[in-house]
């Protein structure tokens, strides 16, 4: 267990090699209850969120879902986060941990007087837990019911049961089918013991942060705090997709059109170690022809492919696929090279 937070956190429960494997072959259950939720409703929601976050919120019909980011007026990056459309007139949030009150308190500078837009924060209300791997789908019926629908990839589904309300999502963070769903704190236990008893009794494993890592990084997934940060923006991680630049105004666009004009001075960028090294940690030194030139944002041994993986900013002329690089781990340069994301890709994908 470790602080992360404000929370004690399981890194492992097992170990976090035989987690990981039970997600890509089997299933896993993460508990995500330190995530934060916000609901923010009103006949102005969408154009505030629209204002507020990158994609085009107006794209989603009520059900759908899209991974977002909220950045502040320099371009960098807050948070990222999955917006929810759960109605004409309402939206569910779901945010990093250590960001709830950042972000709740920069939402809530944007509304305006006139704005008809109200901003709940349910992050103490609710907990969560993430259902991921091949056999998700049976554990949602076991669980659920046949009758019940499985949620398809980015949607929410409201569903009104004995032990309350259920927010069920087609989101995961491993790259593998899953769900993801909240309920009322205080039905959280039961939940994750239910569920919990299905995924062992299907081969699973109950996952800890460890493999919570290991599995994203081997997507190419960026971490908040690691990957991304407030000193760059998406377009240096690799996230135009989800920017819309051509939907009008929102907070960070005209930072991000000037850089976008002007060239990137860094990018994030994949690579693999080529040889022999032991496992390549955040902060570890990266050299290009000789000269440091960053430093390792995220990086682990993967438990699928057997090897280093990570990610650093690079200058754009190393990020170009193939390109031999060093990490130096512990005073001494090992060889790497960088690559295409993502590292693994699953079966199911």
């Amino acid at each position: 267990m470790v602080p992360f937070a404000g929370w004690e956190m399981p890194v492992q429960y097992k170990g976090i090699g035989d987690e990981h494997k039970a997600v890509r072959t089997q299933v896993g259950v993460f508990d995500i209850s330190h995530m934060g939720q916000f609901i923010v409703s009103g006949r102005g929601a969408e154009a505030f969120l629209n204002r507020t976050l990158t994609h085009d919120i107006s794209k989603l019909a009520p059900g759908q879902g899209q991974y977002t980011l909220l950045l502040h007026a320099g371009g960098g990056v807050i948070d990222d986060l999955i917006a929810y459309r759960t109605s004409e007139r309402e939206y569910f949030l779901v945010v990093n941990a250590s960001k709830i009150s950042e972000d709740l308190q920069h939402l809530e500078k944007q509304v305006r007087e006139d704005e008809d837009v109200q901003i709940v924060n349910a992050s103490s209300l609710l907990a969560g837990l993430a259902v991921q791997g091949p056999k998700s789908a049976e554990i949602f019926r076991q669980v659920f019911g046949d009758s019940a629908p499985y949620p398809a990839h980015n949607t929410i589904a409201i569903a009104g049961t004995e032990e309350g309300i259920l927010w069920l999502c087609g989101t995961g963070y491993t790259g593998e089918d899953g769900f993801e769903f909240f309920m009322p704190e205080s039905r959280s236990e039961a939940w994750f013991r239910k569920i919990a008893d299905a995924v062992i009794a299907a081969g699973g494993q109950v996952c800890g942060l460890g493999s919570r890592d290991t599995l994203r990084l081997e997507m190419g997934y960026p971490l908040n705090g690691n990957d991304l940060s407030r000193m760059r923006t998406p377009l240096q991680a690799g996230l135009g997709f989800f920017v819309g630049l051509e939907k009008g105004d929102f907070i960070g666009r005209d930072a991000l059109l000037k850089q976008k004009a002007e060239g990137l001075p860094d990018k994030l960028t994949a690579f693999r170690m080529t040889g022999t090294a032991p496992p390549p940690r955040p902060h570890y030194p990266v050299f290009w022809k000789g000269e440091q030139v960053s430093e390792i944002s995220s990086g682990t041994l993967s438990p699928s492919l057997g090897y280093g993986i990570g990610m650093a900013y690079l200058p754009i002329e190393a990020s170009k696929p193939g390109t031999p690089i060093e990490i130096e781990i512990r005073g001494r340069a090992y060889p790497a090279e960088t690559c295409k994301k993502p590292f693994y890709r699953p079966s199911t994908t």
